[in-house]
């Protein structure tokens, strides 16, 4: 049975990859998002220290009442988007999910931006996702996803997955995809730069922030020259440590 958009994984092997992939141990405390049945939380709880286990789905209590009875297994009930996540305690260290596709990149995001605990997270994601993440400047995936998630961290595609694990079958194809901590998350005021600068992706960089902060523009565009770039260079044009550097030098000449 699907449940609030739910595909649930079906082929063990698989499931022990996930958990071989995200090379997790003793001292891990996990952050698992959308337990579903809870055969992945199962295989997670067998190896780290705790689990912290989301699930939305009342429906399946049932089905969870082995794995809430565990030891080292804290199931919270909610919306992981809206459920306090930092007062998880123990504070997770990764995130090893099936992830619910429908927010799967606002919780990433998220994941990456409220606990700096989190040093690598191992999801199941669709494809186009991971592609997005994952994506190069000047690429048509590349957008403001993709640049904050890689300013805090570096991101591989672990494995393309077939549709045919899952049950039922989805109608996207998806993949796993690792990141690993290497810096900190883009402060509030990169994060909006970032998105005002995708805004408006036919325009440049610097009419995107003037629609979004009228009068900027002539800023935006000194700033761009000053780090030897276009002033007219689209948002796709910069990487993402360029877009760090411009947010500062935006704030420095403020």
């Amino acid at each position: 049975m699907v449940r609030l958009g739910q595909n649930f994984l079906s082929d063990p092997n698989l499931l022990d990859a996930i958990v071989r992939d995200a090379e997790v141990g003793a001292d891990d405390v996990v952050l698992e998002v959308g337990a579903g049945e809870g055969v992945l939380s199962e295989r997670l709880a067998a190896v780290v220290g705790r689990v912290h286990v989301i699930e939305i789905d009342r429906g399946l209590e049932a089905a969870l009442e082995p794995l809430a009875a565990r030891p080292n297994v804290d199931l919270h009930w909610g919306d992981a988007m809206k459920l306090d996540l930092m007062a998880f305690d123990p504070a997770p260290t990764a995130v090893v999910s099936n992830l619910p596709y429908a927010v799967a990149t606002p919780l990433i995001l998220r994941t990456v931006e409220e606990l700096p605990s989190v040093q690598r997270w191992t999801v199941m994601v669709q494809r186009e996702i991971a592609d997005r993440l994952r994506a190069a400047p000047g690429s048509r995936a590349y957008g403001s996803p993709s640049v904050l998630v890689q300013l805090a961290c570096e991101v591989r595609l672990v494995r393309k997955v077939d549709p045919a694990v899952f049950r039922p079958r989805p109608r996207v194809d998806s993949a796993i995809l690792g990141l690993r901590r290497t810096g900190s998350a883009a402060d509030p005021a990169t994060r909006r730069l970032v998105r005002a600068a995708f805004a408006h992706r036919r325009k440049s960089l610097a009419r995107s922030l003037e629609h979004v902060q009228p009068g900027s523009l002539a800023k935006a565009r000194e700033a761009l020259a000053e780090l030897g770039l276009a002033e007219d260079a689209r948002a796709e044009a910069l990487s993402p440590g360029e877009f760090a550097a411009l947010s500062a030098k935006l704030r420095a000449d403020a």
